[in-house]
């Protein structure tokens, strides 16, 4: 597993989950939480493991993904700060669905399956936002699909980089770095029609890539 440390309270209040908890009960959660480092590569969890710990991405991002026998890869989602994953294991006590890789070094906050079982029993406003969480990842699933069985390449490309892009002084930017090796293996497209897609885009003044990120203008909507 790799080298552990204790979490403070500071860390697990940029959390969304843990936001509006009083000090003795964010203090309940630090007391069962470990903070684990991962270097940039590395996997935190395989397909087919034992689930038995929940994770909280404090910085870095996280590739989440299915492979064939063939070892051809889908990324399903690309995980970013404040994000959690492992949660599904609390309800239906399966293995793990997909792998989860390291695409940046990541800091990652832990709790055991049994510790955090305990704490959405304990504490409702928990146990109420993890529910939130997986009706938000059901939702996110939908569109995934509309938009592989309804889209070409180019909408596709467009409702991914929507999809990754916040807010950033007044424009829509994809801050989260990502390759476009990344994009085909999400969309399901040759990394070569990325390529294409993106050079186009730019042309037409749909997309900017910058230092910042990706900047998105508004006509990108009408794809």
């Amino acid at each position: 597993m790799g080298q552990t440390a204790a979490v403070s309270n500071i860390a697990l209040r940029t959390f969304s989950l843990f936001q509006g908890l009083n000090d003795e009960r964010l203090a309940n959660v630090a007391r069962c939480a470990m903070m684990r480092r991962v270097p940039r590569g590395q996997a935190v969890v395989h397909a087919g493991d034992q689930s038995d710990y929940v994770y909280f991405v404090l910085t870095g991002s996280l590739k989440v993904l299915v492979s064939d026998e063939d070892g051809r890869e889908v990324i399903l989602t690309i995980l970013g700060q404040g994000e959690l994953f492992g949660e599904m294991a609390i309800f239906d006590e399966q293995p793990r669905s997909a792998s989860v890789v390291a695409a940046q070094p990541s800091d990652l906050v832990m709790i055991s399956k049994q510790d955090f079982k305990q704490l959405m029993r304990d504490d409702f406003d928990i146990a109420w936002r993890i529910m939130c969480n997986l009706a938000d990842r059901l939702r996110n699933a939908d569109r995934k699909i509309e938009s592989l069985a309804l889209m070409d390449v180019y909408g596709r490309v467009a409702h991914l980089l929507l999809e990754m892009a916040e807010q950033r002084d007044g424009e829509t930017v994809v801050v989260r770095k990502i390759s476009k090796q990344d994009i085909a293996k999400m969309i399901g497209a040759s990394r070569e029609m990325v390529s294409r897609v993106m050079k186009d885009l730019g042309v037409q003044g749909l997309i900017e890539e910058t230092s910042r990120g990706i900047i998105l203008r508004d006509r990108i909507l009408d794809i």
